[in-house]
This record gives structure tokens, sequence and C-alpha cells, in this order.
């Protein structure tokens, strides 16, 4: 039988929750790293979410703990790491999947909306750094991971500038921490999703699409996949696996693609 790719480790999944019914990104994060032998702590703004993720691992026989908070309040982000210090011991990886979307562009956005996609897609992302890093640098080892997107690299169709330009902040952010703090043992990846079947997608997303009903929507973006269908939470639930774990010890500053091949037809 193949080892558990993190056992003994204490992952934060922040954003462990699901917007909707059905698995979300974070969602499934966290069960996956909970089912490789990890440790989990389930963050979620909205708490009921939190725990019932952290009830399904605990249904599997498996250890985590929730915790219900607001990752743009500074704070709140570091009362998170401290209560995984408290009830662990240690903090070895902490993946950051927090994204809302707002549609327009830069005329139509109304400048709230710039502001609320800002502080919850990126400053909170920030902020999450800023409080593990010190955590982890004081182990000598850590891993950051953070869900970006395939629009923060790529125009996808969909007039959402604010998400797209966060999406690509993010990125950024993640190789500014790699290259900081490459000597000291601590690794900085971001995962790129591309289109996915999760509940995020039927929160008013299909007037990006101009579909008139949320089948439509979804037809429309299977066909934009050169595999036919979208891609799922599980795929990147598999992409923070392998990015956490030491069969990417030596993968740094990197952004991991997850989206079917659909960037490679876009211009």
């Amino acid at each position: 039988m193949r080892a558990q790719r993190l056992e003994d480790r204490v992952v934060m999944v922040i954003g462990a929750g699901s917007i909707g019914p059905g698995w979300g990104n974070g969602k499934a994060a966290a069960v996956q790293a909970a089912r490789e032998g990890a440790k989990v702590i389930a963050v979620d703004i909205n708490g009921d979410a939190a725990r019932e993720t952290v009830q399904i691992i605990h249904d599997e026989g498996r250890e985590a703990s929730p915790f219900e908070g607001d990752a743009t309040d500074s704070d709140t982000v570091q009362a998170m790491m401290e209560h995984a210090i408290a009830t662990y011991g240690r903090l070895d990886v902490v993946h950051h999947n927090i994204g809302i979307v707002a549609l327009g562009g830069p005329v139509e956005l109304e400048e709230k909306d710039w502001h609320r996609v800002l502080d919850i897609n990126l400053t909170s992302a920030f902020l999450v750094c800023k409080h593990a890093l010190p955590l982890m640098e004081h182990q000598g080892s850590g891993v950051i991971l953070v869900t970006g997107s395939i629009a923060g690299i790529r125009y996808t169709g969909v007039p959402y500038v604010s998400y797209s330009t966060t999406k690509a902040a993010v990125a950024q952010l993640c190789q500014s921490v790699a290259l900081q703090y490459a000597d000291r043992g601590i690794r900085a990846n971001c995962i790129l999703p591309g289109l996915m079947d999760t509940p995020m997608i039927y929160q008013g997303l299909k007037e990006g699409y101009s579909a008139t009903d949320q089948r439509e929507m979804v037809e429309k973006r299977n066909t934009q996949c050169p595999t036919g269908t979208m891609g799922d939470a599980w795929d990147v639930a598999n992409a923070m696996v392998f990015l956490a774990s030491d069969e990417a010890r030596y993968i740094t500053g990197q952004n991991l693609v997850v989206d079917g091949g659909i960037t490679c037809k876009m211009a």
C-alpha cells in the first residue's frame, strides 16, 4: 500500500467549507489531506460549513478541528495560527482557498465591489502569509499554498476584472514568498484551476456567460474545455496534496495549472 503522503502533518485549509451543496475546492482539499494522514484545521467564515467538513473527516475516522473566522481580519488570522499551535503543536501546511467573483469590467464594476474582492481574494492571502511564516520559520519548514485561477493568466471570456486581477496578484505573492524564504525550508506555490464544476460557479456566473439558466452555463463551460467537461474540486485537492507533500520538496515559486488543457488554446 502507498504510504500516506501527509502523515503526521498539520494542514490548515482556509476556506474549507462550501458556498453551496456539493464539493468546493477547500472542502475537498481538507478531506483529501485528512485521508492522506494529516491533522486538519478547517477554517471558514461560515462556522457551520467548517464544522460540516470536520464532521465528514471525523466520520472517516480521521482528525480535524474547526475554526470560524474572517481571513480579512489580521487579529482573526493570528488567532487561527495560535489555534493550530495550541491544538496540534505545529503548522506544516497552510492552504489559502478563498475567492469571490464580482462581474464587471473597469467601467461597470462598482468601486465598493472592487475593494471587497481585493480584500477577500488578496488581502486575506497576504495576512495568512504574514502570520503563518513566522511559525514556519521557527520550525525550519513549511508550505504555503494558494488557490489562484487561470483567469489570472488568461482572459477566459468572462468580464470580472477584480477577480482576474486578484488571482494574478496571489500568484506573484506566492513567488515572492517562495524566493524570500527558499533558504529557510519554506515553499510557496499557487494552484491555478481552470473551468471547474464547483458550487461557486452557480453563485451568479451565468450572467457572465450570457446564459439563460445554469444548465446553459454548464454546457457552455463544458464545451470550452478540450476534455469536453469541466474538472472538479477533487482535481484541485489532489494538486494540493501533491504540492504539500515531500514529492514536491524541490518545487517552489510555481504555478501549477489544473485546467484540462484549456489554457493551451487560449491566446
